[in-house]
């Protein structure tokens, strides 16, 4: 039975635990590097991390296992995602990782893995070292011929959850429904169907295969969730889901940036329905002045905090003072990640107009 889900997704059975865990917006996103030997067109791995050997929590890159560890509870996160790039090409580097979270957050922290290597033995390495559930991404050219894999041997070999994920490209319900019927064949627990997106790295896709985009507001391929939806109908008895472009936006990352900015905000910062969060800037030449300034009007010590070149004040104090203070005044909403991502900054008073 097709049951309809959140933004669009899609599901004919059950949906894999460690999609629950991206369902809640309560899992972390370990990119453990991005090189690749599989050279999938349809990549959409950002440039600046594919083919490079760099790692990322979330959208931020760290460099050491404290920052991981920092990033994992900053989100509060139940769960990771290992992604690449193909973790299976630095076996230690993942081991590792995996052993890391398990060790720092305990058994019921569940981790899955996607993977382009089907091998058994690394499978199995994987699995020991504590791995929750393993993703396949056969490229495109074996979808037909998945029986010259060593997918069958993976499977019987493994006690964890086993998946297969692609993307749902245009005008291929064929080698896709081929694909189903194998992993239903061999044991496979569960397909995931992604829909289609285009990014700098894998536009030039766009004129080789005749795509063109789904509509002005999201990157979705036009066809790949009218593909999906065919193969969900003719699979009704598998276990296939369908996640769409806009839930990865609308609901995964609101939720996930909902989650961390509950756990990080300080107590002067505003947390949007959005998990965005706003943040008030006062500039001066002299911050000492500037703040012994905002001490005679009252407000309070708990509400502003000293920058290097700024003071940041409580956006809704700053709201109400800013017209009464010679210092340009903005409010800035931001995302709650790393990189702290500027949305939108918004003038409070007319110093700004003279900066």
């Amino acid at each position: 039975m097709l049951h309809k889900m959140e933004c669009g997704s899609l599901c004919t059975g059950h949906v894999a635990e460690g999609c629950r865990h991206c369902i809640d917006g309560s899992k972390m996103v370990l990119f453990v590097t991005g090189r690749c030997g599989w050279n999938c067109y349809y990549c959409p791995v950002s440039l600046e991390k594919k083919g490079k050997d760099v790692i990322y929590a979330n959208e931020g890159r760290v460099y050491t296992d404290e920052e991981i560890i920092a990033e994992a509870e900053a989100m509060d996160a139940t769960g990771t995602g290992i992604t690449g790039g193909d973790p299976l090409l630095d076996m230690d580097r993942t081991v590792h990782m995996i052993h890391l979270l398990k060790d720092r957050f305990g058994k019921g922290h569940h981790i899955h893995l996607y993977t382009a290597t089907i091998d058994p033995e690394k499978a199995k390495r994987l699995q020991d070292a504590g791995l929750d559930e393993i993703r396949f991404h056969p490229p495109e050219s074996v979808w037909t011929e998945m029986s010259s894999t060593r997918l069958r041997e993976t499977v019987e070999s493994l006690d964890i959850d086993v998946g297969v994920e692609v993307p749902a490209l245009p005008h291929r319900e064929r080698e896709l429904n081929a694909l189903v019927a194998y992993c239903r064949e061999v044991g496979v627990d569960f397909v995931n169907l992604n829909e289609l997106e285009f990014s700098e790295s894998n536009w030039d896709m766009m004129e080789a295969y005749g795509y063109s985009v789904r509509d002005e507001l999201s990157s979705a391929v036009d066809g790949s969730r009218e593909t999906a939806v065919a193969v969900l109908k003719a699979n009704k008895r598998a276990d296939v889901h369908f996640c769409s472009s806009t839930f990865k936006d609308g609901i995964q990352l609101r939720r996930r940036l909902i989650r961390r900015a509950e756990h990080t905000a300080k107590p002067y910062q505003q947390v949007t329905e959005d998990g965005t969060l706003v943040r008030g800037y006062l500039y001066a030449k002299d911050l000492g002045a500037a703040e012994s300034e905002l001490r005679s009007m009252g407000v309070p010590e708990d509400m502003y905090e000293v920058l290097q070149d700024r003071i940041e004040v409580a956006p809704w104090i700053l709201e109400d003072i800013a017209d009464s203070v010679e210092h340009r005044c903005y409010l800035s909403e931001q995302y709650p990640t790393a990189d702290g991502l500027e949305v939108e900054r918004t003038p409070l008073n007319r110093m700004c107009q003279t900066s």
